[in-house]
């Protein structure tokens, strides 16, 4: 199990890196449509009906997202003003989520359902888990309720994964429907959002991987008891 964890570990940091690396990449190439990562989210929510989401510039690499509370996408400041591959194929995967929020989306629905119990849960839930582990010998419950609370971050990380890849298909399809994307930008695009939502899987799995840890750690104290 701890090797498993080291593997997922270094996976982690590998896909990491390469996403930035593609990224870097597929940003030197400017878009035949000469268009910024803002004028795709425009001309995709505009094409969607969607009038009431705001497209604004936040800090940092890499660091864009959809908020579904204030209607808001949120586009890094080398995705909102360059005009890239890279940077139309994360605006539109941003703008494909604001879509999900607008067709009601049912896995999109489901995830930010549970985002209210996340959020109250995630302060305790460490705590919870080290109480259950140093308690063990004494008692099994703090343990129990640490791993039930844990699995819940586990099911987020998977419901996350068909939401992920949808808004990268409805960004896809939608780039190549309007002629953002020539055939070559569409494979580099592709390739970007492909390694963007592969750091979710081994998120995905990393948290999976650390529940078993739980539980076996949770079933050694049960036979012992």
């Amino acid at each position: 199990m701890y090797l498993l964890i080291i593997l997922i570990m270094f996976a982690s940091m590998g896909i990491q890196w390469r996403l930035r690396s593609k990224f870097r990449e597929y940003a030197q190439v400017q878009l035949q449509a000469n268009l910024t990562g803002a004028q795709v989210a425009e001309l995709m929510l505009a094409d969607h009906g969607i009038r009431d989401v705001r497209i604004i510039s936040t800090d940092g690499q890499l660091t864009d997202h959809y908020n579904p509370t204030d209607k808001t996408v949120n586009l890094s400041e080398g995705v909102y003003a360059e005009r890239s591959a890279a940077a139309a194929a994360i605006a539109a995967h941003e703008c494909g989520h604001a879509v999900q929020h607008a067709t009601a989306y049912s896995m999109l629905q489901f995830r930010s359902a549970m985002v209210p119990t996340l959020s109250a849960v995630s302060k305790w839930m460490p705590w919870i888990l080290i109480a259950g582990v140093l308690l063990i010998r004494t008692s099994l419950i703090p343990l129990g309720v640490g791993i039930v609370l844990f699995s819940l971050t586990t099911i987020f990380s998977f419901v996350t994964l068909p939401v992920e890849f949808d808004a990268s298909r409805r960004a896809l399809a939608w780039m190549d429907k309007r002629g953002i994307v020539t055939v070559q930008e569409h494979t580099m695009a592709k390739d970007a959002l492909w390694w963007a939502a592969m750091t979710y899987v081994v998120a995905a799995i990393s948290s999976l991987a650390t529940l078993l840890y739980y539980v076996s750690i949770f079933m050694g104290g049960n036979r012992r008891s």
